[in-house]
């Protein structure tokens, strides 16, 4: 097979179901899958693809374990079942906000395929992130720290004070996500905000790194609390979840994911930087 055909980074969303279609799962999980273009700017091989099951079809991407980059703090061959596993776990907290994600064989070999989503146009929702004068953030947004801009001077990056990314950051604490940029924000016209890229996950050892500190030291809401007592009771040994998280990660990670939940309950705050390496991955978007 021929290399395919460089395209630009952008998501597309599957057309609604009609009724009788296979769920987004089975339709990736089933379906064949053909490539149709590769994703620039990606640091390790992410393919976009159509899926067709039962005359249903839809835009995906598809990861091969082939084309994943060595990392030296994560076993070799493992990212693409660390992007399973983080779909399982946004699906038990009843978020949603990972798109649907499976494993399974593709044209070049096993590999992660997820569900593409198109974001909405930049000036069709409010912005989720913002460089912006001054010391302090505006009223409905949270400072995550100075950045440099050029010509000495620096502005104070911001996020959204959104419930949407307030989750997402619970989320990433549970997860243990090692790269939260800019750039894996998907705002999407049902006004869900998708999170995609979550090979750097799931780490024994504290890795947190994020665009979504604005929080860190706050109380977690009621909200959270109710969900990770929810997935401490998941997590427990032989319950569903944690079967289905020990096919994708080692053991000594999923014991670090259970303390990270015990932790969080237990202090019942977003946690902080540990101040042990920079707390925002570079680049951010």
């Amino acid at each position: 097979m021929s290399a395919p055909e460089r395209i630009p980074p952008r998501r597309l969303t599957a057309p609604d179901d009609p009724p009788g279609a296979p769920t987004p799962r089975e339709l990736l999980a089933r379906g064949e899958l053909t490539v149709r273009g590769r994703v620039t700017d990606a640091s390790n091989a992410v393919l976009y693809c159509t899926v067709e099951y039962q005359g249903h079809s839809a835009a995906c991407v598809y990861k091969p374990i082939a084309g994943e980059r060595p990392l030296w703090d994560f076993p070799d061959g493992t990212l693409a079942q660390r992007e399973v596993a983080a779909y399982e776990i946004s699906e038990a907290t009843g978020w949603g906000l990972v798109p649907p994600t499976v494993l399974r064989d593709g044209p070049y070999g096993r590999g992660m395929c997820q569900l593409w989503i198109e974001p909405t146009a930049e000036d069709a929702t409010p912005p989720l992130l913002a460089l912006v004068e001054g010391e302090e953030p505006d009223p409905g947004w949270k400072a995550v720290g100075l950045a440099e801009v050029g010509g000495g001077r620096t502005a104070l990056l911001v996020h959204a004070d959104d419930v949407r990314l307030r989750r997402l950051a619970v989320l990433d604490a549970v997860i243990n996500n090692g790269d939260r940029k800019g750039g894996h924000l998907l705002p999407a016209a049902d006004g869900q905000v998708y999170a995609i890229d979550h090979g750097v996950t799931f780490n024994a050892d504290d890795k947190l790194r994020t665009l979504l500190w604005g929080w860190a030291g706050e109380p977690l809401p009621e909200e959270a609390l109710e969900v990770l007592r929810r997935l401490a009771a998941q997590l427990a040994e032989g319950a569903a979840l944690a079967l289905r998280l020990a096919e994708l990660i080692t053991e000594a990670e999923i014991e670090a994911l259970r303390a990270r939940v015990a932790e969080l309950l237990r202090s019942g705050l977003h946690p902080e930087p540990s101040g042990q390496w920079p707390p925002i991955p570079w680049p951010p978007v």
